[in-house]
């Protein structure tokens, strides 16, 4: 309805519905994009639901948000979510109005829709990333919990110094081998044995497996398994001291008889593996197994640690890399959204700008044909040089809107070659407007083959940093633009003469700025070094202070 077309001016998507038939009396273009399956309001109204329900009816369609704005008396403001697809949905800010003059007064609803999408998938995202650094750090917490256990065991009062000697071995390590090796070595010692080593139990398989010992690296790994008889002290948490023949029960046997101690290493009531030592000496333990006892309870306790503090680096490892990724997927998210939106002003303002220009233009051309026939010559030739100059203002205003589509090409997903001084040239005559005021420009450019890249990226990084080039320039001065192509390599480098900064350390982190509030975002060159990286580029700065900065791009050509 033409007393509608109004609401094409709107960037937003506006519906307007007639109150007592419930008839779509218009969609806006904006509309129409953003919801290109509608097609009745009832099956529209099914996919838009809000958390806080306005009318107290038993009708269930009543509690769409779209019907409650219909039925309403007044005009309310509400959030919904519409589904789109299967577990995919967009968020909208709606605001409802009543409108209509003279006998249509109150007759429409004219309702609004404002895209909040990006906003509520931001605050999920940091939701995520405040409960991920939630679980680092209670998993910090469990970390320094240990190492206060460690503490606590190296003050000890212990009897003897051997016993002292390897609680400092246990708690001075949290690495398995490094707690092991050294405990067997003083075992072996004290006991004078030949062979010494710790055998892991597998209760699946109710089988042992030699997974540290001392200086025979061909043993390493070797499943055994025991007799029952000392499998039986084994299980009651005591210590197998005999002589023996055999080793284990696949061992070869022994040309005489050795003394064999196995003694079980137990946590809580959960036996991790048995301590075996070889010795031909011959005598009774009596002091020793006290020595025995305490070593054991130690390196039972000592050996989980351990192993929970492997388990918990690793996943403190695993979640700072999610952080991480998140923290990336944030911003890659912010910069999508950014150019999204940018594109899609861009495209209405070129439409716009056109429309108008063509107009012009044509008329340009009948004024020439017309000018032909003044036969007065000054005045001809000065209808003359106001056309041309008219004509010049046109091939203007066309090479910006070529340049502004150019800039944002959002369908250029995909790599491809470009012309990276002609790409520089488009950016320069788009920030025409920071230069022209006292900024010289020089271009200095290399004779440089195609390159293979996404130039829509590229040309967002040349943008962000001759932008801050101009912003550093207070007054007057000289940037310098240089290209050049070396050892396969595309070497960009924007130099000014502004007032430079003393710090480059964190330039390229996200929400760092060297502006002022309210000026800079931070995010302009976190977003440039992300899509260097992409390119498998690096991206350098050099800066002094009332001196001037430098950044230095290199990208491989392939």
């Amino acid at each position: 309805m033409e007393k509608f077309e109004f609401f094409n001016k709107f960037s937003n998507p506006v519906l307007i519905v007639e109150n007592e038939t419930f008839d779509v009396k218009y969609q806006n273009n904006a509309f129409k994009r953003a919801f290109p399956d509608f097609k009745t309001l009832k099956t529209f109204s099914h996919k838009l639901s809000c958390e806080i329900c306005l009318l107290d009816t038993s009708n269930w369609e009543a509690h769409s948000p779209i019907l409650q704005a219909i039925e309403s008396n007044e005009s309310f403001i509400t959030h919904v979510s519409y589904q789109y697809q299967t577990n995919k949905h967009r968020y909208y800010d709606i605001n409802a109005l009543k409108r209509g003059r003279g006998k249509y007064k109150g007759k429409y609803t004219i309702i609004f829709f404002v895209d909040v999408t990006a906003d509520v998938e931001y605050q999920q995202l940091l939701e995520e990333k405040n409960a991920v650094e939630k679980k680092c750090e209670l998993l910090d917490e469990d970390i320094k919990s240990l190492e206060s256990i460690k503490d606590k065991a190296q003050t000890q009062a212990l009897k003897m110094a051997l016993i002292n000697k390897i609680s400092n071995i246990m708690n001075e390590s949290i690495d398995l081998p490094a707690i092991i090796v050294p405990t067997l070595k003083e075992l072996s010692i004290l006991f004078n044995s030949f062979r010494t080593y710790y055998a892991e139990y597998n209760m699946k398989i109710n089988q042992f497996k030699i997974t540290q010992i001392l200086d025979e690296e061909e043993k390493q790994g070797m499943p055994i398994m025991f007799d029952s008889s000392v499998m039986q002290k084994i299980s009651k948490n005591e210590i197998s001291d005999m002589p023996c023949l055999k080793e284990y029960l696949s061992a070869q046997p022994f040309k005489e008889a050795v003394q064999r101690i196995v003694f079980p290493i137990y946590y809580m009531k959960e036996l991790l593996g048995v301590v075996v030592l070889l010795s031909r000496q011959h005598r009774e333990l009596r002091e020793e197994k006290d020595i025995i006892e305490n070593i054991s309870s130690q390196l039972g306790t000592a050996i989980v640690h351990a192993k929970l503090y492997k388990k918990n680096l690793e996943t403190v490892k695993e979640l700072k890399k999610t952080l991480k990724e998140l923290n990336e997927t944030q911003l890659q998210l912010i910069n999508s959204e950014k150019m999204a939106s940018l594109g899609q002003l861009i495209a209405g303002v070129a439409h716009e700008i056109n429309t108008p220009i063509a107009a012009i233009k044509a008329n340009n051309e009948i004024y020439t044909k017309l000018i032909n026939k003044i036969d007065d010559t000054k005045l001809r030739e000065l209808f003359d040089h106001i056309n041309n100059t008219d004509k010049e203002a046109i091939k203007k205003i066309n090479n910006l809107v070529i340049s502004l589509k150019t800039f944002v090409r959002l369908d250029e997903a995909e790599q491809q070659e470009a012309d990276i001084n002609k790409e520089m040239d488009i950016i320069l005559d788009l920030i025409r407007h920071e230069t022209k005021h006292g900024i010289k420009v020089i271009k200095n450019y290399g004779k440089i083959p195609m390159i293979n890249c996404y130039p829509n990226m590229l040309n967002q990084v040349f943008m962000n940093i001759l932008v801050n080039a101009c912003q550093a320039i207070e007054n007057e001065g000289t940037i310098v633009i240089t290209t050049s192509f070396k050892d396969g390599n595309l070497v960009v480098s924007i130099k000014d003469d502004g007032k430079g900064m003393k710090d480059t350390k964190k330039i390229f982190d996200a929400g760092y700025t060297t502006k002022g509030a309210g000026i800079g975002t931070g995010l302009g060159l976190a977003i440039s070094a992300k899509i260097i990286a992409k390119h498998k580029g690096k991206i350098d700065v050099k800066s002094e202070v009332e001196v001037g900065s430098e950044f230095i791009i290199t990208i491989p050509s392939k």
